[in-house]
This record gives C-alpha cells, sequence and structure tokens, in this order.
C-alpha cells in the first residue's frame, strides 16, 4: 500500500510542478500583453490627437523614374502625339535604333509608366498618355 501512496504523492508534485510553471506563464504572458494593449492604446491617442492638429503625410516627392531624361523624352512625345503609340514607333520617332532589343527596352519603359498610372495600355502594344501634362523637374 505504501507504494501506491508514494505513486500518488509524485505523480501530485508533478502536477503540482506543472501548475506552478503554468502559472508563471500566464503571469508572464499577462504581463506582455498588458504592455502591448497600453502600447497600441498610447499609439491611437497619439494618432487621434496628430489628425485633430491637422497633420498629414508629407508627399514623398517625384518620382525619380520620371524625372529621367529617357522617361521625360518619352512623355513629351506622347505630349505631341494625336493617337496612341507602339514602342517601335517610339524607338523611331526618339531615334534610340528599331532593333528588337531597343523595341523591347522601350516596351519596358513604357509598361512601368503604365504601372504607374501615367500611360494607358489601351490594347496590346499601344499605349497612349492619361493625362497630356508633362512632369516637371524638382529643384
Amino acid at each position: 500500500m505504501n507504494s501506491l501512496f508514494t505513486m500518488i504523492a509524485e505523480r501530485e508534485a508533478d502536477a503540482r510542478a506543472t501548475v506552478e510553471e503554468l502559472r508563471a506563464g500566464i503571469d508572464k504572458l499577462t504581463e506582455q500583453l498588458t504592455a502591448a494593449e497600453t502600447e497600441l492604446s498610447r499609439l491611437a491617442i497619439t494618432r487621434q490627437t496628430a489628425m485633430s492638429l491637422g497633420y498629414t503625410e508629407p508627399d514623398d516627392g517625384p518620382d525619380t523614374t520620371i524625372v529621367q531624361p529617357a522617361y521625360l523624352n518619352i512623355l513629351a512625345e506622347f505630349e505631341r502625339a494625336d493617337a496612341p503609340l507602339r514602342a517601335g514607333q517610339l524607338c523611331q520617332i526618339l531615334d534610340v535604333g528599331t532593333e528588337p532589343k531597343h523595341r523591347e527596352g522601350m516596351r519596358a519603359r513604357l509598361k512601368r509608366l503604365a504601372s504607374r498610372g501615367i500611360l494607358e495600355e489601351t490594347e496590346p502594344g499601344l499605349f497612349v498618355l492619361i493625362a497630356k501634362t508633362t512632369p516637371r523637374q524638382q529643384t
């Protein structure tokens, strides 16, 4: 009989140790949760205060891709054009070569401008300027 009570006592000791470890873990997690909730609350108050004072995010400035001379030349040609243009046509107009590598490079530039919302690809390979305004370089 003694061995049964000994086995039960050992199991109780193990269970008690597990309970203490879990409680310590819960206390630590509760402390971390409280700290995170406090930070979240402070950030929400800071955002609300900044907005009530009229703060707005500053503009990141001009798109550095668009202010490069090659892109400015492309956009200038679209300003002059009365109809949509293809990469091959732009290569001829800008006199940059009409080999496939030149047309592919031009097509990549046009796609980049389209992804930025400056050009629109009305049908595959045919591009048109969305708004007739040439970006200005900022000094």
